[in-house]
């Protein structure tokens, strides 16, 4: 009964999907449209929220607005999608438009206001349905390569404007402007052993298995021969055929004997869930190897929203007198399909590779709270920090905390504080607690009650006090001083700090604020002189840079320049 009431749900949630409107939007590039990303896509702690749009290796490409509605937001960031426009349209939904070069017309006049304005690059405003309003086919901005982008393309998402979930473009026709005959490629099944008692093939350690085509065309695994609570996991992408790219896998359904035991498929989420892919993939096996093996079972149950799984969570139980077979199914959004089938013998064999010994003096359960503290420093892990129990290393060494290694994932924030005694005030202002990777420190925001430093972080590793007393670099390519660069379109400094990292860049022109745009990737401030503000003739310009504690440089120079 337990089943049955599990697989009337699993059919419920499928009939009851979303009509969403097929023809209402248009592709917001007049180009053949390719992906370099889809939805759903495996990325670094989130699930890919959209399309990445090929613009064919260059910025400037006209942006459209794909259906009538009116702009609701902008926001400017040097991170995520660099300049983002948000278009509410009437019929419920929220179109996203990322990484833009600049936008057009009336709305990046506006942008440019606000920012002269705010006195600040980043920016984010919240517009009214009868403040910036757009047709279908508008331009509204241009595409370009901002933020987090790692090359020239254009992100693009549908919201729901309620609930802001994210939904899948396919859903809305988008699998129209798209060929797709390739079945999804399978590259990994993996099993695992899932209690200390349970060996599988001779093994106490996740095996890749064996598998091979056959004549219908699916695919057949070795035998899985095991004794107790096993779980499967798969490496798996997609492509098209005309994207030139391998992207992530639509859906993904196992059966047990027949019966579906565990699946999901990305149509729609929350950006709550986007956390828990930490949770779905073998994340250990991710930071050890980059290999992103998408785990078919729960050891410990999560809230991933769009997962159904029946009441053992996909895990198995191999027992004596029952030959089992599993099975996996891997689709695409065009129904191509790869199907791989696992047979399943009980049988207690001989342990011939045992479980990875675990290093660790200290022991952390998922749904306790708990405290740690050795000399100056301690950590305390709230309950719901981590996903599943867990052996932790923690120790400190030579002024430096050693929690464990980035082979375990933390959902939410945990607090690191280390005691200071030997620093005077002055040194302490410029301290903070960074996390050391390799010889690169990576600034942590810091908060500080006379000795007692701080800092609330979500990755596990070495952590320490560093004091940072170096100011910021500010260095110019091309010298402008004493110079007349008339022919110039803009003024471009390149900054770094190696220490906690810039917090904050303002230009000046003649003594008034002038805006400098960064860009984080390479580590470059531009002015526009198509903003209007240079004068005629000489201008002094001054840049001032601050890292995170405080320390700050400050670049001068004179230049002429003709506006004629």
């Amino acid at each position: 009964m337990r089943f049955s009431i599990f697989f009337l749900f699993f059919s419920t949630t499928i009939l009851a999907q979303v009509d969403y409107p097929k023809d209402y939007f248009r592709t917001p590039l007049d180009i053949p449209m390719q992906l370099s990303g889809n939805f759903g896509e495996l990325r670094p702690n989130h699930f890919h929220a959209g399309f990445d749009l090929r613009t064919q290796q260059k910025e400037g490409l006209k942006v459209y607005a794909v259906a009538d509605g009116y702009v609701s937001r902008i926001k400017i960031s040097t991170f995520g999608n660099g300049k983002t426009i948000y278009i509410n349209h009437p019929n419920g939904y929220t179109s996203v438009y990322g990484h833009l070069k600049m936008a057009n017309g009336e709305i990046e006049r506006f942008i440019k206001k606000t920012h002269y304005k705010e006195e600040s690059f980043e920016i984010e405003m919240f517009f009214k349905p009868d403040e910036m309003v757009v047709k279908k086919g508008d331009i509204i901005a241009f595409s370009g390569n901002t933020g987090a982008s790692e090359g020239p393309h254009l992100h693009f998402e549908f919201r729901d404007s309620k609930t802001e979930f994210i939904i899948n473009p396919m859903l809305f026709g988008f699998n129209t402007f798209l060929k797709d005959t390739k079945k999804p490629i399978v590259s990994g099944v993996y099993v695992y052993p899932l209690d200390a008692k349970t060996t599988v093939n001779n093994s106490k350690r996740p095996l890749l298995l064996n598998v091979s085509l056959q004549k219908d065309g699916t695919y057949l695994s070795d035998k899985v021969v095991a004794n107790g609570a096993i779980g499967f996991g798969i490496s798996a992408y997609d492509s098209d055929d005309v994207s030139f790219n391998n992207n992530g896998v639509y859906k993904v359904q196992s059966f047990y004997n027949g019966k579906p035991n565990f699946g999901y498929e990305f149509n729609t989420y929350s950006f709550d869930d986007m956390r828990y892919i930490n949770a779905l993939i073998d994340y250990s096996r991710y930071k050890k190897m980059q290999q992103r093996v998408q785990k078919l079972f729960m050891e410990t149950p999560y809230n991933l929203s769009f997962i159904q799984a029946d009441e053992n969570k996909g895990v198995l139980q191999v027992t004596p007198n029952l030959a089992s077979l599993y099975r996996i199914e891997v689709s695409d959004f065009f129904g191509n399909k790869k199907t791989i089938a696992i047979p399943i013998k009980y049988d207690i064999l001989t342990t011939i590779i045992n479980k990875e010994p675990a290093q660790s003096n200290y022991f952390v359960r998922a749904n306790k709270d708990s405290n740690f503290a050795l000399e100056n420093m301690s950590v305390f892990f709230p309950a719901g920090t981590f996903y599943e129990d867990f052996d932790l290393n923690f120790d400190v060494k030579n002024d430096t905390l050693f929690l464990h290694d980035d082979t375990v994932p933390a959902h939410s924030n945990f607090t690191i504080s280390i005691e200071d005694s030997k620093s005077s005030e002055g040194q302490r202002e410029k301290m903070f607690i960074g996390r050391i990777e390799g010889k690169k420190i990576n600034y942590n925001p810091t908060y500080r009650k006379d000795g007692l430093f701080t800092s609330k972080v979500k990755i596990l590793g070495k952590y320490a006090l560093i004091a940072d007393t170096v100011a910021p670099k500010i260095s110019i390519a091309t010298p402008i001083e004493g110079k007349w660069i008339s022919d110039q379109k803009t003024i471009q400094l390149v900054i770094n700090d190696e220490g906690s990292g810039i917090k904050s860049y303002n230009g000046y022109l003649n003594g008034k604020w002038v805006l400098f745009e960064y860009d984080n990737k390479t580590k470059k401030l531009t002015h526009f002189f198509s903003d209007g503000i240079a004068s005629d003739g000489g201008n002094d310009l001054k840049v001032v840079v601050v890292d995170n504690v405080g320390n700050s440089t400050t670049f001068e120079s004179r230049f002429f320049r003709s506006q004629k």
